[in-house]
């Protein structure tokens, strides 16, 4: 993750978090030197390794080590790092840093799980831009992390033509029309089509990606063969991890997934200094 984003973000949350400052930390020996290990609680895949470094030297000071790589799978009761520093710096950093690795390991893992049940090397899984305010550079690297690929991560990272656009012009014909005149040669166009018509007008308006929107498997390889090899086609809407499956071999480029970041269950992780009580 880019060090200066990464850095800047995590300063805004611990301004939320910490408002005043620490009440809970305050009238005690916040100067007392600690250790401490953040532990998972499930198995899942682990991301945002960077994290409570980053947070610590906003902080204070505080080392930090991580035990298990960065996208690697952890089991209940492994030890995924452990940091020894002040008091203050350890637990006033431990909410935003779990909170973070919590979400980042959870959209990992589900990623992951995703691309297990596709089961094929030959269609990439994408998020798509329904990520939480706030928190996409963290919610799109997770992804990465994950076994997936990032979409545009914001409307600067291409032209997309959806079913609003295309009536807003009248048609793809007339949408992709408009944009080509003005668009340059490194920024892709994609159009989104819910018909056989609308796929023949976006393969001769010179689309560079098209979407097969809400389509079975069955439909994307028939249309497949209607388009040249030149032009990627992703399929998108309403797939679930019950659905995935089912479109191994359907011959789409992408799958991109709004849930992958948008329907979040963390992985539970949690952190404890030496010498509490596990509960």
């Amino acid at each position: 993750m880019n060090p200066i984003v990464l850095k800047e973000k995590i300063s805004e949350f611990l301004k939320e978090d910490l408002g005043f400052g620490d009440l809970s930390v305050a009238f005690l020996p916040g100067g007392t030197p600690l250790s401490g290990s953040f532990i998972a609680k499930q198995s899942g895949i682990i991301c945002g390794q960077e994290i409570p470094q980053a947070t610590y030297d906003l902080l204070g000071h505080a080392t930090y080590k991580p035990r298990i790589p960065e996208g690697a799978p952890v089991k209940a009761g492994d030890i995924i790092g452990t940091v020894s520093g002040t008091a203050q710096t350890l637990l006033s950093g431990e909410r935003v840093t779990l909170n973070l690795i919590q979400r980042m390991s959870g959209i990992a893992t589900q990623t992951t799980h995703f691309v297990k049940l596709l089961d094929d090397a030959t269609i990439r899984i994408t998020d798509t831009r329904k990520t939480a305010p706030g928190l996409r550079l963290f919610d799109k690297y997770a992804v990465s992390v994950g076994g997936g690929f990032n979409h545009r991560f914001d409307l600067t990272g291409g032209i997309m033509l959806k079913d609003n656009h295309i009536a807003l012009a009248g048609g793809v014909t007339q949408a992709l029309a408009a944009v080509k005149r003005h668009v340059g040669p490194l920024t892709p166009v994609e159009v989104e089509v819910e018909t056989e018509e609308e796929l023949r007008q976006a393969v001769a308006g010179g689309a560079n990606v098209i979407m097969f929107d809400n389509q079975n498997p069955e439909t994307i390889k028939q249309w497949r063969q209607l388009v040249p090899k030149t032009i990627k086609v992703e399929a998108s809407g309403e797939i679930t991890a019950e659905s995935i499956s089912t479109f191994k071999g359907c011959g789409a480029d992408f799958i991109s997934i709004g849930n992958l970041t948008n329907d979040v269950t963390p992985l539970d992780i949690g952190f404890l200094v030496a010498g509490a009580v596990k509960s």
